[in-house]
């Protein structure tokens, strides 16, 4: 079993209570729009570290995480990207890139709206956790936490950020 803290939009800001959070997870996933290198220096020195660059990084994070991550953990095929939309209003190429992929967990970022909601057709479930950063409109800043185990997702959590 895994536990995993999930995060996205943190555009260069890094709430302290991330680490509070995230203190018992195993590994802390970032949905791009990172912001700095030095934030994911921070991340990767706390916990191991899975991310994909986002739409604001520059070229020092687009050399170091990728655009589309797609991996397996605890028998839980994973797709991590940025610009993904969700189940019904995919962003363009994301359902031929899930299609060849076949996911059972698709994660993006980008809207700053929390979401988790299956795709039946695609037979998938779709996280967005949301913003912790700063910037943007969201109000409210959030995480994801949940576990992985013998290809199940499980104990999924919605973290309120205090302001």
């Amino acid at each position: 079993m895994k536990k995993i803290g999930l995060m996205s939009d943190t555009h260069s800001y890094l709430h302290p209570q991330v680490f509070k959070y995230f203190d018992k997870v195993d590994e802390v996933w970032h949905a791009g729009d990172i912001g700095n290198i030095e934030l994911a220096d921070q991340l990767e020195g706390f916990k191991p570290f899975r991310a994909v660059f986002g739409n604001i990084d520059g070229a020092d994070l687009r050399v170091r995480y990728p655009e589309h991550l797609p991996f397996n953990l605890e028998g839980v095929e994973v797709f991590i990207t940025h610009i993904g939309g969700y189940p019904g209003k995919y962003a363009p190429g994301i359902k031929e890139l899930l299609l060849k992929n076949t996911p059972k967990l698709f994660i993006c970022g980008h809207s700053h709206i929390l979401k988790v909601m299956p795709d039946p057709a695609l037979k998938l479930l779709h996280m967005n956790p949301g913003a912790c950063g700063q910037q943007g409109w969201h109000k409210v800043k959030t995480l994801l936490r949940f576990e992985l185990s013998e290809g199940n997702i499980s104990n999924l959590e919605v973290i309120e950020l205090p302001k």
